[in-house]
C-alpha cells in the first residue's frame, strides 16, 4: 500500500526529532539532554516529542521495533527446507557481508556506543529489548512447529539462535567501538559465523526444517 502524505509527513518528523535528540546525545551525552532541549532544538513541542517517543530512551534506540522481532521474521521467512538456525545464520552472513548498518558495520557505530556505556538507562533497555526478541523468536518458533504450550524445546532453541546472534552483535560492538574500519570488522565476523555453526549441535542446526515432516 502506497504511504499516503500524511503518514510520510509523519515518518519524516519523527526522523528528524530522532535525528536532532541523537546529535545531541552525541554531543553531550544522553542523561546530560533533556526532553525540553530535544523539543527546543527541533523546533516542535515537548507534547510532539512525547507523541512520537513515549520515553526519552526511544529517541536514542528509535529503531528498536525492528531488532525485537528480527529473529522471528527471519524464521518466519525461512526458504524451503531450510531450518530457523540455517536461516538466521544465512540473514546474518548477508547483513555482514554487506557491511550493513542495520548491524552496527558503520563508521559511527562508536560514538553510538560511548553514549550507551554512560548511560545506565540506554544499558537497561537494550537488555530488555533482547529480551523482548528472545521471547518473541520462542513465540515463532513455537508456531512454526506448532509445539504445545508446555514443550520446552522451543525455548531452548531460541537460547541457542539468540546466542549466536548475540555473540556476533557483541562482536561487532566491541570492536566497531573502537573506531575500527567496518569492512575489515565484517571479515573478521565472517570467519566467526563459521566457527559459531560449527559449535551448534546438528540437533539445533535441523530444528524447524521448513516443509520437513
Amino acid at each position: 500500500m502506497a504511504e499516503g502524505l500524511r503518514e510520510r509527513k509523519k515518518r519524516r518528523t519523527r526522523q528528524y526529532i530522532s535525528d536532532v535528540a541523537t546529535g545531541l546525545f552525541v554531543e553531550r551525552g544522553f542523561d546530560a539532554v533533556t526532553v525540553a532541549e530535544v523539543a527546543e532544538a527541533a523546533d516542535v513541542s515537548v507534547n510532539t516529542v512525547y507523541n512520537y517517543f513515549p520515553a526519552k530512551e526511544d529517541l536514542f534506540l528509535d529503531r528498536s521495533s525492528g531488532v525485537v522481532d528480527r529473529l522471528a521474521r527471519w524464521v518466519r521467512g525461512r526458504d524451503e527446507g531450510e531450518s530457523a538456525a540455517r536461516a538466521v545464520l544465512r540473514e546474518l552472513r548477508g547483513e555482514v557481508e554487506a557491511v550493513s548498518p542495520r548491524i552496527g558495520l558503520f563508521s559511527g557505530h562508536a560514538a553510538f556506543m560511548r553514549v550507551v556505556e554512560q548511560a545506565p538507562a540506554l544499558r537497561s533497555r537494550l537488555w530488555a529489548i533482547g529480551q523482548e526478541a528472545q521471547s518473541s523468536l520462542e513465540a515463532a518458533l513455537r508456531e512454526e512447529t506448532g509445539a504445545a504450550d508446555g514443550d520446552p524445546l522451543p525455548h531452548l532453541m531460541a537460547g541457542q539462535i539468540g546466542w549466536a546472534h548475540s555473540t556476533v552483535m557483541a562482536v561487532i560492538g566491541r570492536e566497531m567501538g573502537k573506531g575500527r574500519n567496518p569492512r575489515e570488522v565484517s571479515r573478521e565476523v565472517l570467519d566467526l559465523l563459521d566457527d559459531i555453526e560449527d559449535l551448534l549441535s546438528e540437533k539445533v542446526l535441523n530444528y524447524a526444517v521448513r516443509g520437513a515432516a
